[in-house]
C-alpha cells in the first residue's frame, strides 16, 4: 500500500504531505482545485507522466516522494532483480522519490539509491494500477490480459506444466538442429581446434615466462659491455691505486682521530664509516657479478629460439600469455563437447516425437480450459457493468489461436500456450465490439477496469489502484453502487479515487480534501485529511454548494449512516476474506 505521498514545488502544491489509508481513499473538492494534480504528481513519481513543465513558478527543484508498504515477498524479490537494490532487508518499506530541477532534467532513487527511470516504470507496474490513463493501466496490455484470464480461471499449475514441456522441447529441436549440421564442418572444426591445442601445448608456456626470457636475451646480447664498464667502476672503487675506497677510509681514520678531539664530529665520522662500509660491499657484489658474468653463445641462441617460439605462439592466440593460456582452456571445452556430440539423428528425432505429442496434449487442454473460462468471465463482467449503469454494455474475451510456432512442428505454440487472448467491449448498442485498449471514453474505461477488478480482486498483484473520472456521467443512485464497490475492492487493495458525488464519497475510509487558497498574490494547492464535523461538512457542501442547511447536514449523515450499513448488507453473505471490522470493513485474517 501507499502509507504516504508527499508533494512539493509541484504546479500550485508548495508543499503537501498526503497521509492515506489502508482502504478507500476518496480526494473531493471544487473543480479546478488540483485534485488531478495530486494523481498526475502519482503518475510523476511512477515514470508514468513526463515531469516537463509541472515545476512550481520560480522554484528550482521539485519533488515527489511516496512511502510503500510491501508484504509479498516474491514481490520484493522482483523489484530487487528490476533495480538490483537490496530491499528486502528494509523491512518491506519503499521510498521512491523523484527530483525535478529547473534545467529540465529529473532523478529517481529507491531507498536513497539512484535507479534510472526504465528501473522506475519496472516497479510501477508492480505496485500501482492507475485507471483513467489509458497507456500505462496493467489490465490494457493485451500481453497481460492472459495472464489475468488465467488467475482467474486458477489455470496457472497447468500452464507451468505446458511451459516446462514446451522449454523442453524447444531445447531438443535446438540440440536436433546442431547436430543436423554439416559432419565436414564439424569434423573440420574439430581438427582446427585440435591443431590449435597442440601448438599451444607443446609451446610449454608458463605465466612470466616471456619478461624472464627477455631479461636474459637482454644480458647475454649486452655482456661485453656489462663486463668491460662494471669492471671499469669495480677497479676504480677497489682495485687500482688510490682507488675510492682507498682514499675515503683514509678520509675516515683522519676524521674519526679528531673525534676523539672534537665530539662534534663524531656524526660525520660514523657517516663516513657507513659510507666506506657500503661502498666495499657495492664492490664485493661487483666481483662476484663479474666472476659470472660469462658469454654462452650456445645459451644465446637457445634464449632467442624460446622467444621466438613463445612469441609466435602469442602473436596467434593472444598476448600477454595468460591470454593464450585463457583461449587453451576454452579449446578444451569446444573439443570436449564437439567429441561428445552424436550424429545418431534417428535416436534424437526419437525423442522429439514424445515431446511434441505432450506439449500438443497440454497445450489443447489449457486452451479447452481458457475457452470455458473466458464464457465464465464475461457474463461477470456484464452483471457487474449492468450495476454500474452500464445495462447495454457486452464484454467477451477473445481465445483465438496465437502466431507462433515451435520450428518442425505444425503447434501454434507459444511459451505461454496456444493461445492469443484480447478483452473485447461494447459499451453501447450500435457501436463494434473493440478490444479494451481502444475504448475511448475515461468514464466507460474506469467502470471496466472496476468490474473487472471486483471480479478478479483475490488475484490480482497490484497493492494500489487509482481510479479517475470513475464518476463520469454518473448520477447519485449508481454513485451509491459504485462507491459500495470500491468498499469492498478495498478489501483487497488499496484505492485511491477522485470523485465529485458524496454518494461516493460517503463510503471512504479516508476522505481528503484539495482546496486551493489564495495567500497574497500566490495561490497554493491545499490537501486536508477530513473527519468527523469537517467530513460532515464537506458532504453536505457536496450535495448543496455552498449554501450549507440543517437539510445537506442531515443527508450528509444519512449517505454516511447508509454507506456502513449498505457495505455491511452486501459483505455478509460472502465472508471468504476476513472477518468484519470496524465500520463493516473486512478485516484480513
Amino acid at each position: 500500500m501507499l502509507r504516504e505521498l508527499h508533494i512539493s514545488n509541484l504546479a500550485v502544491i508548495a508543499d503537501a504531505r498526503i497521509e492515506l489509508a489502508a482502504g478507500l481513499n476518496c480526494f473531493t473538492g471544487a473543480t479546478g482545485a488540483g485534485k488531478s494534480l495530486v494523481i498526475g504528481a502519482l503518475e510523476v513519481l511512477l515514470g508514468l507522466r513526463s515531469p516537463a513543465e509541472m515545476l512550481r513558478a520560480g522554484a528550482d527543484e521539485g519533488r515527489v516522494s511516496g512511502v510503500f508498504e510491501i508484504e509479498n515477498a516474491e514481490l520484493l524479490k522482483r523489484i530487487e532483480q528490476a533495480t538490483d537494490v537490496q530491499v528486502t532487508s528494509d523491512g518491506g518499506e519503499l521510498l521512491l522519490t523523484r527530483r525535478l530541477y529547473a534545467s529540465g532534467r529529473s532523478s529517481v532513487s529507491l531507498n536513497g539509491n539512484p535507479i534510472t527511470l526504465g528501473m522506475l516504470k519496472q516497479v510501477a507496474e508492480h505496485l500501482v494500477d492507475v485507471h483513467g490513463q489509458h497507456d500505462h493501466q496493467y489490465l490494457l496490455k493485451p500481453s497481460n490480459q492472459l495472464d489475468v484470464l488465467d488467475q482467474f480461471g486458477d489455470l496457472l499449475p497447468l500452464r507451468r506444466q505446458y511451459h516446462d514441456a514446451y522449454e523442453k522441447l524447444v531445447e531438443a529441436k535446438r540440440r536436433l538442429e546442431d547436430l543436423s549440421a554439416s559432419r565436414t564442418l564439424r569434423e573440420q572444426q574439430l581438427e582446427l581446434y585440435r591443431f590449435q591445442a597442440d601448438e599451444i601445448d607443446t609451446a610449454e608456456l608458463s605465466e612470466g615466462e616471456y619478461e624472464e626470457l627477455q631479461a636474459r636475451a637482454s644480458v647475454l646480447t649486452n655482456v661485453e659491455k656489462l663486463k668491460k664498464d662494471a669492471g671499469g667502476v669495480h677497479g676504480a672503487l677497489y682495485e687500482a691505486d688510490g682507488s675510492v675506497l682507498e682514499r675515503l677510509k683514509m678520509m675516515a681514520s683522519i676524521i674519526a682521530e679528531l673525534a676523539t678531539l672534537d665530539q662534534n664530529l663524531r656524526v660525520v665520522a660514523t657517516g663516513l664509516r657507513d659510507a666506506t662500509i657500503g661502498l666495499e660491499e657495492c664492490a664485493f657484489d661487483l666481483s662476484r657479478y663479474l666472476d659470472k658474468l660469462d658469454l654462452d653463445p650456445g645459451e644465446l641462441a637457445e634464449v632467442n629460439e624460446r622467444l621466438n617460439t613463445v612469441l609466435r605462439v602469442l602473436n596467434k592466440y593472444g598476448d600477454p600469455i595468460e591470454t593464450t593460456l585463457a583461449y587453451r582452456a576454452e579449446l578444451g571445452r569446444k573439443i570436449e563437447e564437439l567429441e561428445r556430440a552424436t550424429d545418431d539423428l534417428a535416436g534424437l528425432r526419437a525423442q522429439v516425437a514424445p515431446l511434441a505429442a505432450e506439449l500438443k496434449k497440454l497445450g489443447e487442454a489449457l486452451s479447452a480450459k481458457r475457452q470455458a473460462v473466458a464464457k465464465k468471465l464475461g457474463p461477470l463482467v456484464e452483471r457487474q457493468l449492468a450495476e454500474l449503469g452500464m445495462e447495454k454494455a457486452k464484454f467477451s474475451v477473445s481465445v483465438l489461436p496465437a502466431t507462433g510456432s515451435v520450428a518442425g512442428e505444425d503447434l501454434p505454440a507459444t511459451p505461454s500456450g496456444f493461445d492469443h487472448v484480447e478483452f473485447v467491449a461494447q459499451t453501447n448498442p450500435g457501436l463494434l465490439p473493440q478490444p479494451l485498449r481502444k475504448i475511448a471514453s475515461g468514464g466507460e474505461l474506469s467502470r471496466i477496469m472496476l468490474a473487472l477488478k471486483g471480479i478478479l480482486a483475490a488475484s490480482d498483484r497490484i497493492s494500489v489502484l487509482v481510479f479517475d473520472e470513475i464518476d463520469a456521467n454518473v448520477g447519485g443512485r449508481l454513485g451509491s453502487v459504485i462507491g459500495n464497490k470500491l468498499r469492498h475492492l478495498a478489501g483487497h487493495h488499496q484505492d485511491l479515487c477522485i470523485t465529485h458525488l458524496p454518494q461516493i464519497a460517503s463510503y471512504a475510509d479516508r476522505h481528503l480534501t484539495v482546496r486551493k487558497e489564495v495567500t497574497g498574490e500566490r495561490t497554493e494547492t491545499k490537501v486536508r485529511t477530513m473527519e468527523g464535523t469537517e467530513r460532515l461538512q464537506e458532504l453536505a457542501e457536496m450535495i448543496g454548494g455552498q449554501r450549507i442547511t440543517d437539510t445537506t447536514r442531515a443527508q450528509a449523515q444519512e449517505l454516511l449512516d447508509s454507506a456502513v450499513s449498505e457495505f455491511v448488507a452486501k459483505t455478509r453473505p460472502e465472508a471468504p476474506v476476513g472477518r468484519p471490522g470496524k465500520n463493516g470493513r473486512k478485516v484480513r485474517s
